[in-house]
Parts: structure tokens; sequence; C-alpha cells
């Protein structure tokens, strides 16, 4: 069987309804959407870790995705990137069906998982000499692709050295020139400052926003400063669940009218997760 193909039979934690897949594939996918999650379920059991999520994203926005520990958002980024099958719905990436055409969809998809998990024994050119040739970079291209991509991720200086010799900061940029290699349309990124002192967080968001130039991009955070300071749109997950989708300009209003005049400062002075709990309860319908 090959991956992204679902086994026949009774449908399972780790296999969409056939009903469910059939009528999502009815509907069709929002007009320049890149990323389109339709209704997707994603359940342990009894235990729902992520429940009917729908949104889009655009090509060339750099969007979001924002919730406290344990909301559902690793588990909804490895559903768009075909690492995880949901249990109900589907995600389309560039016009076609992650699970029915994978290779296409992860061919243009870039991945930095939450815990990026690299080969700290290796040199880092080395590295990624082998995840060029992994991604099937060209063989005419690579060492000009790998060039490039320690260009733009700042590893000059360290692609001498050991992968595990490098300070977290420099892990994470080996793990985004990992994922940008083989020049995908869409970067996910899972928690990619996680660990991270403030003036590597720093660069990371300065890297990360240089990137929305040219990609579209999904980033997972449980920092509502991280979004401020680097999407131009906010998807706030909470209990599995899509409560809020707003622009930054709107989810900032949405803070000050929530809690009153003194939220607007503390919008501007930066924090964390508490921040949005005011915009974590789903809006009445109509």
């Amino acid at each position: 069987m090959t991956e992204g193909q679902v086994q026949q039979g009774a449908p399972s934690a780790t296999s969409p309804a056939p009903a469910a897949t059939a009528a999502a594939a009815a509907r069709k996918s929002p007009d320049g959407a890149m990323v389109w999650v339709d209704g997707v379920t994603k359940t342990y059991g009894a235990t729902v870790a992520v429940d009917n999520v729908s949104f889009s994203v655009r090509a060339g926005e750099v969007v979001g995705f924002l919730g406290p520990n344990g909301a559902g958002k690793t588990t909804s980024m490895k559903i768009i990137t075909g690492y995880l099958a949901p249990t109900r719905g589907r995600v389309v990436v560039a016009g076609r069906d992650v699970l029915d055409d994978p290779l296409y969809t992860k061919a243009r998809i870039g991945y930095l998982p939450e815990n990026n998990p690299l080969y700290r024994e290796m040199v880092v050119w080395d590295y990624l000499e082998y995840v060029a040739e992994m991604r099937e970079v060209p063989p005419d291209a690579r060492r000009k692709r790998m060039a490039r991509m320690a260009d733009v991720c700042g590893l000059g200086d360290v692609l001498g050295k050991y992968i595990g010799e490098l300070s977290k900061g420099f892990r994470q940029r080996v793990g985004l020139a990992q994922a940008m290699m083989h020049d995908p349309e869409v970067l996910i990124l899972d928690e990619p400052t996680a660990g991270l002192d403030p003036n590597q967080v720093f660069e990371m968001r300065a890297l990360v926003r240089d990137l929305g130039k040219a990609k579209t991009v999904i980033l997972s955070t449980h920092n509502l400063a991280e979004v401020e300071a680097t999407c131009s749109r906010a998807i706030i997950i909470a209990r599995g669940r899509v409560v809020k989708d707003a622009t930054i300009a709107d989810l900032q209003q949405g803070l000050a009218a929530a809690r009153g005049a003194d939220a607007g400062a503390a919008v501007a002075a930066g924090g964390t997760a508490p921040r949005y709990q005011v915009l974590m309860e789903p809006e009445a319908d109509g």
C-alpha cells in the first residue's frame, strides 16, 4: 500500500470515514486558497484532539495558528502536512488532497516540526547535502541551492560544525534550511522560536517575516506577541476548535474591547497566552 492510502474496511481513528470523505470531496476549495482545511477532526478513542476545524490560507499569507499548549496546534500541523491522517474531513494543498496525492502535496510543503529532528552527529554542510539529495534537488543545482539556504538562514559560520555542537538557535536555522531546501510553496512552522533566547527569537521572527514575502506560511505558537510580530492574520484554537479567525488589527481591537482601555497598552507591550484568553470562547451564531 502506498503512502497516504487507507486500507479498505471500517473507519478507524486514523482513517477518514467514507461518507465524510465523499461529502468533503464534493466541495471545492475557496478561490486562491493555497491551503484548505475542511472540517478536520482527529480523535484518539474517546479523546477529541481536533474538532471540526476549517479554514483556508491564501497564497502569500503569513498566518499565525495561535493557542495554549494542548489546544490541538501540533496535531493540526501534522494533519496539514500529511504526516497524520484525520478521522474526518480533509486538507487540500495547492489544489490536491494531501491523502489522495501525498507525493505532490509534500513536494510543495516545507515542514519544521516542534521537535526539530536533526542528525546531531552530522556536519551541517553534509546534512544540507543529504536533505538536498533526499528532496531530489537536481545534482547540477544542488550545491548552489545548499549555499543559498545557508545564506538565507545565516549558517555561513557553522557549515563545518557538527549539528550537536550548535546552539538551539542555530539548530532551528538548520531545521528551517531543511524545510526550504526544495523551494516549497508552503511553509509549516510549529513553534519555531520555542526555547530560543530573546536575541534568537528576534532573528527568527525577522527571518519568518522575510520568508513571508515569497511563501505561504502557517506558524503555530502559544505566544500572541509572536503572531503580532510576524503574521497578518491569526487563527485562535482552543480545546481543538477554531474560536477566532481575524486580522491582527481586528484581533487587537477585539482585545481592547473585551478587556477595556488597558488592554491596548498590554497589546503594545507584548505578552503571552493569557492575553488572548478573553477571545477563546466561540462567537454566537447569527
